[in-house]
């Protein structure tokens, strides 16, 4: 059974500690979502359930009837230190403490180890959980290419938005090519921000992605290649191509029928990758 506002509030308390906003603490207190969150998870006893910010565990207590293991990823040492005491009669609890990325674009070695070995074990490893705001957008994209299959996490509506925008947009950059070409990507629904304690100023969204990889070994250096583009997202693209360093950049985009002046923040997630690979797979400088 998922916690109240006030189980929660009591919790923190027995540790001695409070919502941190360096860390994008905001707990849910809505206790029907907590069970759609986790029901969206598609979880199985043979899965590895992967949950970032647990923090007091609302959450866990209900991926820990689903799930063979859940393996909880928590920074806030004196919430890790609760964790440990709440759930030490779990067998399939297990607690890494630290932060899940080791940098912008790394995950911590001890979870890309879990990861990995589950993985090779054959074991289905799916993410579910409600995501410091923080983190969440580089996180997701190194869990994908991790090879996490599913991914069912709340973030802020604006992210949200970004993950599943259409060419063209506003809400469209390199986070956008990046989800849509490693996974299939749904906005599932809007959360109030009445959901969580303390109440964030902004919407959430609980967004669910299967990793459906077209970019393999090549996400990496696509990864930077998208990155310079949209550096010069409102330039023609020939003209952000030259200056990447791409010198028959006008030619090379015409053989591709691709309109020399369109704007690089125009082209598809498909579109993108073709002109990558065209250019022979390697960053721009």
């Amino acid at each position: 059974m998922s916690q109240t506002k006030q189980q929660i509030q009591a919790l923190l308390a027995e540790a001695a500690s409070s919502p941190r906003h360096r860390f994008g603490q905001n707990f849910m207190i809505d206790r029907n979502l907590v069970g759609v969150i986790a029901d969206s998870g598609q979880l199985q006893k043979s899965d590895l359930a992967i949950e970032v910010g647990p923090g007091t565990g609302t959450l866990t207590e209900e991926l820990l009837v689903r799930a063979g293991e859940v393996l909880a990823v928590e920074i806030d040492r004196d919430l890790a230190a609760l964790l440990r005491r709440y759930f030490a009669a779990k067998s399939n609890f297990r607690l890494l403490e630290g932060d899940a990325l080791a940098g912008k674009h790394r995950l911590n070695p001890e979870l890309e180890a879990v990861i990995i070995e589950a993985k090779r074990q054959g074991r289905p490893v799916k993410l579910v959980a409600n995501l410091p705001y923080n983190i969440a957008s580089p996180l997701v994209i190194e869990l994908l290419i991790c090879g996490v299959e599913h991914l069912a996490f709340t973030v802020q509506k604006e992210v949200a938005f970004r993950l599943k925008a259409q060419a063209g947009s506003d809400d469209y950059g390199p986070l956008t090519v990046m989800a849509q070409l490693l996974a299939e990507v749904r906005v599932d629904r809007i959360l109030p921000a009445q959901a969580f304690w303390p109440a964030p100023k902004i919407e959430s969204a609980l967004v669910l992605m299967k990793r459906n990889d077209r970019l393999g070994e090549d996400a990496r250096p696509f990864g930077q290649f998208v990155q310079t583009l949209f550096a010069s997202r409102r330039k023609m693209l020939r003209k952000a191509l030259q200056q990447a360093g791409y010198e028959d950049a006008e030619g090379l985009l015409q053989s591709l029928a691709i309109d020399p002046q369109q704007r690089p923040e125009m082209l598809a997630p498909g579109e993108l990758l073709r002109l990558y690979r065209e250019m022979g797979g390697r960053p721009l400088e």
